[in-house]
C-alpha cells in the first residue's frame, strides 16, 4: 500500500467518539489506514467477521467521517471504502464530559487502544529476529518516569507530537530501505508505592 500524500488527523469529540467506540470499528479503520481501500468483504475476510457486520459498521463509521466511498476503485455494486483520515487523536476535554455515554464509549476506546499497542509490540518481538540487525537496534522500548506537574505533561506531549509530525513530513520517507515504523507514545500518572 502507498501511504497517503498527507497525513489528515481528526481529534475525536462527543459524536465521532461515540460512532468510533466499538472494537469492530476500530478494527475496521486501523486495516484501511493500514492496508489501504478495501470492499466491506474483504475487510471481513481480513478481520474474520461476516461481510455483514463489516458492511454495516463501515456505514456506520462513515455516517461520522471516520470512513468514506472510494471512486477510483470498484465497477457496478461493488463498494469500496477508504480511510478518510490517517490518525486520531483525543480533545482532552472528552475525559470531563458528564455524558455516561460519552464516558462509556471514551473506555472503549482507551482500552482498545491498548490492545491494539499490546499487540503490535508483541507481533514484533514475535518477529523480530525477521528483521536485520541493523533495525532491530535502532528499535527502541525504552520508559521513563518523571516527576512533573500537568503543564509540563501537557507541554511534553505537545513537543512530542511536533516531533512526530517533522519526522511525517519528512522527504526520507521514498528513502531506499525506509520502512513503516509504529511509535506508541503512553504518558500518565502513576500511583508511589
Amino acid at each position: 500500500m502507498s501511504e497517503p500524500e498527507k497525513h489528515l488527523s481528526r481529534t475525536l469529540d462527543p459524536r465521532s467518539l461515540r460512532g468510533l467506540a466499538h472494537p469492530l470499528r476500530i478494527q475496521l479503520l486501523r486495516a484501511l489506514r493500514r492496508y489501504g481501500p478495501a470492499t466491506a468483504s474483504q475487510l471481513a475476510e481480513r478481520l474474520g467477521e461476516s461481510s455483514g457486520a463489516t458492511s454495516y459498521h463501515l456505514r456506520q463509521l462513515a455516517a461520522v467521517g471516520f470512513v468514506e466511498d472510494d471512486p477510483t476503485r470498484g465497477k457496478g455494486r461493488e463498494r469500496w471504502w477508504k480511510a478518510a483520515q490517517q490518525g486520531t487523536s483525543l480533545d482532552e476535554t472528552l475525559h470531563r464530559n458528564p455524558d455516561p455515554e460519552v464516558q462509556g464509549a471514551l473506555e472503549v476506546f482507551l482500552f482498545e487502544m491498548a490492545t491494539i499497542h499490546t499487540q503490535e509490540l508483541n507481533t514484533y518481538l514475535g518477529t523480530r529476529h525477521d528483521w536485520d540487525e541493523d533495525w532491530q537496534g535502532a528499535s527502541d522500548m525504552s520508559d521513563f518516569t518523571l516527576r512533573l506537574p500537568i503543564e509540563k505533561l501537557r507541554e511534553l506531549t505537545g513537543k512530542v507530537h511536533e516531533l512526530m509530525d517533522s519526522y511525517r513530513d519528512s522527504a526520507d520517507t521514498d528513502a531506499p530501505g525506509a520502512e513503516r515504523v509504529r511509535v506508541h507514545l503512553h504518558a500518565f500518572p502513576q500511583q508511589e508505592d
